[in-house]
């Protein structure tokens, strides 16, 4: 998956468990049965336990070999109804393979992964320095080791929205010169040693640094993008996309493109007119927040966001990543896998 999921759950096995919003995606979603819905963020398997329950066939998509290995069970028990494929759910419409009654979204990182320190998402408990959600490419020790003191702070400016950005990436590049980084604990204890332990804050010091890192990692953003003029393409007419989001980041970019596929996108006056384009989705509403109730119980819930939108019968446009103005961010390409 691109991301993992808002699931709140323990330990990270297949146990029955209940998803963030779940109650507002499926009624954004509407899954019946003779429907078709992609959940293109399998995770612990919350959201397609319910759509299934609600009698649709779910195609579950999940970048995470772990999560598609947790799901097997799920899946033999479906009688065919699920099928879940490893993939990125920036291929969806590919692995649909034909046109779709629905796509759900749920971006960001698992509590499956988070609660597994070996896969390094967290410094909870140490683990080493990884955040591969795939398990491929260069790890977080890759980029945090190799990449320039510049590069690394507009990583975590502009990914993590850190202040102290700048003061890190070059504790960083100096500390490394002697000692590597490799485990999560020691890069956070070394980041709050930079930043200092604000009382007002209600958050661990190196929390938007890793957050950072985790979403440059992952190509958290850009996957989010073409995933959604993925379900563009995927979805029939009549069919509905629900995205929800943990980060303003992430939120902005799905809020651009329904403004943006609906005709409601603001242009400027400065600008010369441009001719209008068939809308190919209808806005579901406005932005739903979690209820009180659920953000009491489950913290991750209380920065959640969905969004949903209807497919119309216009064609797709074309997938053009410019319209998000997506942070200018430095290429992995050069660094080898450790």
């Amino acid at each position: 998956m691109m991301a993992g999921h808002g699931d709140d759950i323990a330990g990270g096995g297949p146990a029955r468990h209940i998803p963030v919003m779940l109650q507002e995606v499926l009624a954004a979603l509407q899954p019946q049965a003779g429907t078709c819905i992609v959940d293109g963020t399998f995770g612990a398997g919350g959201y397609s336990r319910a759509i299934l329950d609600a009698g649709a066939d779910v195609l579950a998509i999940d970048r995470d070999p772990d999560a598609i290995a947790a799901g097997r069970a799920l899946e033999q028990a479906s009688a065919g109804r699920l099928r879940l494929v490893q993939g990125r759910f920036s291929d969806l419409d590919g692995l649909a393979e034909t046109q779709v009654d629905g796509v759900v979204l749920d971006i960001g990182v698992s509590s499956m992964q988070l609660d597994q320190a070996e896969r390094g998402f967290s410094f909870r408990a140490d683990g080493p320095l990884d955040m591969r959600m795939g398990r491929e490419g260069p790890s977080a020790a890759d980029i945090v080791n190799r990449f320039k003191a510049g590069d690394l702070a507009r990583i975590f400016g502009m990914l993590g929205e850190e202040r102290h950005a700048g003061r890190i990436a070059r504790m960083i590049e100096r500390r490394r010169a002697t000692r590597p980084f490799e485990r999560t604990r020691d890069l956070a204890e070394a980041i709050e040693g930079v930043v200092g332990n604000n009382p007002k804050d209600k958050i661990h010091p190196a929390t938007r640094a890793f957050q950072g890192l985790r979403i440059f990692v992952n190509d958290e953003l850009g996957q989010l993008a073409e995933a959604l003029f993925a379900a563009e393409r995927a979805l029939k007419p009549g069919g509905r996309l629900v995205v929800v989001t943990f980060h303003s980041l992430e939120d902005r970019i799905v809020k651009k493109f329904i403004a943006d596929r609906s005709g409601k996108a603001s242009g400027s006056r400065h600008l010369p007119a441009v001719e209008d384009k068939p809308a190919t989705f209808e806005k579901i509403g406005g932005v739903v927040a979690a209820a009180e109730d659920e953000a009491r119980v489950n913290p991750r819930a209380r920065s959640a966001k969905l969004r949903a939108a209807r497919r119309t019968d216009a064609a797709p446009r074309a997938a053009d990543i410019s319209i998000f103005a997506l942070p200018a961010l430095p290429a992995t390409g050069e660094v080898k896998e450790r």
